[in-house]
């Protein structure tokens, strides 16, 4: 058994594969790259199946239609055969040197026994034309032990990350964070995802996986009070975003989105909507009346 499978969900990632796979074959026979070509236009595929005849036993190539990122998610975790399980994007990459060392400490591990069921690192955003680098602390999780069950991501959906975290929490019992500036994030190209402007034209698709998300765990059966609490927290994150959003965008159909949106939370997880609408400070905020009080709620998300 692998001690890790990465699987790089990829569309028309022609310009951005090379490096993601590259950084990954330093962690050697421990690990396996499943590259999921999702029904790709470009040289894409081309590349996977190059990896795969060099690097045997490594990486595979894995082609499908046309899914989303969601589906070729699970696509990678459906072909996995390894103990732990990551998702590494078609532009990020991995520090190599972190890499090598993670890697090691997680066989060490293994070879006694022991298990861990998420382990943390730092991650770094690399921004398109910034020098100096900004490390995020204790965020970024790598390996996920596949044991969890339950996972599931909508098809031609952006923005599945956010469940893919959320979801297997119910079962993490056990963490281990180490001071590794692991995983690099590539920002600041004009079409992607995360850019406020994309994310407003797509608000339907973050409007479903923020339902998803409210929906997919009674977060008044989690046991765990810290645990409970950051799910809420999480929750609050993904909900305030999703309203900012739809505000910003100045329609009165989006402003009508955000009144569905939080009464479908009050209707699905009443003490849930209690919590984010009347004793968290966003929640008055993002619910003042008048073109003011939206003002207010921008500069307070700010």
């Amino acid at each position: 058994m692998k001690l890790l499978s990465i699987a790089i969900p990829s569309y028309n990632s022609q310009d951005y594969l090379h490096h993601a796979v590259e950084t990954l074959l330093s962690g050697g026979d421990d690990v396996e790259i499943l590259i999921v070509d999702d029904g790709s236009k470009d040289k894409t595929a081309e590349i996977a199946d190059e990896f795969e005849r060099r690097n045997p036993g490594v990486v595979r190539a894995i082609h499908k239609e046309n899914g989303g990122h969601g589906d070729a998610v699970m696509t990678g975790l459906a072909n996995a055969t390894g103990r732990y399980f990551k998702v590494v994007d078609s532009d990020d990459w991995v520090d190599e040197e972190s890499f090598k060392r993670v890697l090691a400490r997680l066989k060490a591990m293994t070879e006694k026994g022991e298990s861990v069921d998420m382990l943390i690192c730092n991650y770094v955003y690399d921004k398109v034309g910034v020098k100096h680098k900004h490390v995020m602390q204790y965020r970024s999780s790598l390996p996920i032990d596949r044991v969890f069950g339950g996972l599931s991501l909508p098809k031609h959906t952006f923005y599945v990350d956010e469940l893919y975290v959320y979801q297997p929490m119910t079962h993490v019992q056990t963490m281990l964070y180490l001071d590794e500036d692991l995983y690099h994030y590539f920002i600041g190209r004009d079409d992607q995802s995360v850019q406020e402007q994309v994310m407003i034209r797509r608000i339907d698709q973050a409007l479903l996986v923020n339902r998803l998300l409210v929906e997919c765990v009674d977060l008044q059966s989690v046991e765990d009070e810290h645990k409970r609490k950051y799910m809420r927290n999480y929750l609050e994150i993904i909900t305030t975003v999703s309203s900012i959003l739809l505000i910003k965008s100045g329609t009165q159909e989006n402003l009508e989105k955000k009144k569905e949106l939080w009464q479908y939370i009050k209707d699905t997880q009443p003490a849930l909507y209690q919590n984010l609408r009347y004793h968290r400070l966003l929640g008055h905020l993002l619910h003042l009346p008048g073109r003011f009080g939206r003002r207010v709620a921008i500069t307070g998300y700010r």
